[in-house]
C-alpha cells in the first residue's frame, strides 16, 4: 500500500552530481517516492538505497506529489540556465532520476503534465524523460512540441523480455505494452531510447534486441554491478534480485552477462548501443 500525500516545495531543480553529472546539468522530481516501488522495477531500483530520500520509510510505501513543481521550474529557469551556461554546459533536465514522472497517480495530480506545460513556455536546452511505464503516451502532444524547441529523448525501461522473475512482483507494465509504447513514441517522431537497466535475464536475446531495433533509436545496457552506486553491486546484492536472476539464468548477476548481451545488442543495433552512464548520456558504441 502506497501512502499518498501532497506538498509544496521550495525548489524543484537539483544540480546533478555523481552518476548523472555527465548526463544533464539538473534533475527534476515531480514526485518524492514512487508508486512503482512495489513492482519489479522497484526491487532493482537504485533509489531504494537512498536513505536521505527514504527518511526511514520503505521504498514503494510513499508518494509525495509536489503540486507546485511547474511554478518552481518557471521561477528557477533563468537562474539555473545561466548557471549551467556559465559552466560551459547546456541547461539539461533529467525527468526523473528518483521517481517515475508517469506514476499512475499522475492522472490525478497532473504534476508532470504541468511541468511539461511550463517547459513549453521556457524550455531547457536538453530534456531527458525516463520512465518505466506506458503513461508517457498521455504526454505525446506536449513532448512533440517540446522536441521542436529543445533536444529531447524519451528513455523507456525494458530490463528483459520476461514479465516475471521467481518470487518477485510483476513489472509496472508488460514487456508487450512497453514495446508498443516505444513504437508509438517513435511513430510520433520522438527520439526513443530503450534502457535495459538494470539488466535482467533475457530468455531470447536475439529476438529481444531484434524487436528493439525498429522501435528504439538507441539502447542502453546497465548492470547493477557498477550501476547501483557501489563498485561491486553490493547494494543490490543485499536485495532478493540477484538470487532471482541466478534462478532463471546462472551467471546473469555477474558483469560478464552484460558483456554477452552487449555483443548481441551491437549486432542488431550497430552504432546505437551505450553502456552504463555513457549510454544514458547518449555516448554510443560503434559497430
Amino acid at each position: 500500500m502506497t501512502r499518498v500525500t501532497e506538498a509544496e516545495v521550495g525548489r524543484i531543480l537539483t544540480r546533478t552530481t555523481g552518476y548523472l553529472r555527465t548526463v544533464t546539468s539538473h534533475s527534476l522530481q515531480p514526485y518524492r517516492g514512487c508508486a512503482f516501488g512495489n513492482a519489479l522495477c522497484g526491487v532493482g531500483c537504485y533509489v531504494r538505497h537512498n536513505r536521505w530520500l527514504l527518511r526511514g520509510q520503505a521504498w514503494g510505501s510513499f508518494l509525495e506529489a509536489r503540486t507546485n513543481a511547474a511554478e518552481c521550474f518557471l521561477a528557477e529557469h533563468a537562474r539555473e540556465r545561466a548557471w549551467a551556461h556559465r559552466r560551459g554546459e547546456r541547461f539539461g533536465v533529467f525527468l526523473s532520476s528518483s521517481t517515475d514522472p508517469f506514476v499512475p497517480h499522475e492522472a490525478r495530480f497532473g504534476v508532470t503534465a504541468a511541468v511539461l506545460e511550463a517547459m513549453r513556455r521556457d524550455p531547457p536546452d536538453v530534456l531527458v524523460v525516463q520512465t518505466h511505464g506506458t503513461g508517457v503516451l498521455s504526454a505525446v502532444p506536449a513532448l512533440v512540441e517540446l522536441a521542436g524547441r529543445c533536444e529531447l529523448r524519451v528513455h523507456l525501461s525494458l530490463e528483459s523480455d520476461r514479465d516475471t522473475l521467481p518470487g518477485l512482483p510483476r513489472p509496472a507494465a508488460t514487456v508487450a505494452a512497453r514495446l508498443d509504447a516505444l513504437s508509438a513514441l517513435r511513430a510520433a517522431g520522438l527520439r526513443t531510447v530503450a534502457t535495459v537497466s538494470p539488466l535482467l535475464p533475457i530468455d531470447d536475446p536475439e529476438a529481444f534486441f531484434a524487436a528493439l531495433a525498429p522501435r528504439a533509436d538507441a539502447v542502453v545496457l546497465d548492470h547493477f554491478i557498477g550501476g547501483d552506486g557501489s563498485p561491486d553491486g553490493s547494494r543490490t546484492l543485499r536485495t532478493p534480485l540477484p538470487a532471482a536472476m541466478e534462478a532463471v539464468h546462472p551467471g546473469s548477476s555477474r558483469l560478464a552477462y552484460r558483456d554477452a548481451m552487449l555483443a548481441v545488442a551491437r549486432r542488431h543495433l550497430p552504432g546505437r548501443v551505450g553502456v552504463g552512464i555513457d549510454g544514458f548520456a547518449g555516448r554510443l558504441l560503434g559497430a
